[in-house]
């Protein structure tokens, strides 16, 4: 299985997320190119199917026809995209949190900006807690690792703003492949009540699921950890 992580972070932390998969698939997990990481810092534009068409050349390159995949927020927009352009090496496919569907806009994000140049500018922990707390809706689901990876990146990488953008429906409709999409009810980049009845409609074989009180970060329970693995197998 290929495993797509979410923009501005690495596979490294993902796999702490994904960590319910690694006894059951054998997993190749790369590090998006333009984001932090290992892989090359060529950026990609996230408003084209670029980003689709690398995802496309990771399965040629890991030497499949296709692969199982699970991409979460900008992972999943990758993951989209993907689908999109090369549908025919897509298996199966879950989209966690995904962007690429359909969007909240922009303004949404508004509340993000001012704690964070308040942090860039004093550095101050409070700050950045501020600037991830929109899309935790809790504090408590702010842990060490998800601190210290956006700490890293926001101290260490240039940001990138940019999520995917929707995919079009047309070329959405291409993919055939079981299609398991979960959206968080609070999630304010890409809420549940635009991206599953979007989903429902461009997707051709979708399986929807809201995830009741979350948002955008957020920790999957052990029953829907469960349901991902019965669907994947």
């Amino acid at each position: 299985m290929l495993v797509f992580h979410g923009g501005n972070a690495t596979t490294a932390y993902n796999l702490l997320a994904c960590r319910f998969l690694l006894d059951k698939f054998h997993i190749y997990a790369v590090d998006t190119i333009g984001h932090p990481g290992k892989s090359a810092e060529t950026t990609l534009s996230p408003n084209n199917y670029d980003y689709g068409k690398w995802g496309g050349e990771v399965i040629s390159g890991l030497g499949f026809q296709k692969m199982r995949c699970f991409g979460g927020s900008f992972g999943a927009g990758i993951l989209a995209k993907t689908m999109c352009v090369a549908p025919e090496k897509i298996e199966k496919a879950v989209l966690h949190v995904p962007s690429g569907i359909k969007n909240a806009p922009a303004i949404n994000l508004i509340s993000m900006a001012f704690p964070m140049m308040l942090y860039w500018v004093t550095h101050k922990q409070k700050w950045l807690i501020k600037t991830i707390l929109p899309m935790a809706v809790s504090q408590d689901n702010i842990d060490s690792d998800a601190f210290e990876t956006a700490k890293c990146s926001i101290d260490n990488a240039k940001i990138k703003a940019g999520m995917p953008s929707n995919v079009v429906p047309r070329d959405m409709r291409k993919c055939l492949a079981p299609t398991l999409v979960l959206a968080g009810e609070k999630d304010c980049m890409f809420p549940a009540k635009r991206v599953i009845p979007q989903a429902e409609k461009i997707i051709t074989n979708c399986t929807a699921y809201l995830l009741q009180g979350r948002g955008h970060m957020h920790r999957l329970t052990e029953t829907e950890e469960q349901m991902i693995l019965q669907f994947l197998m």
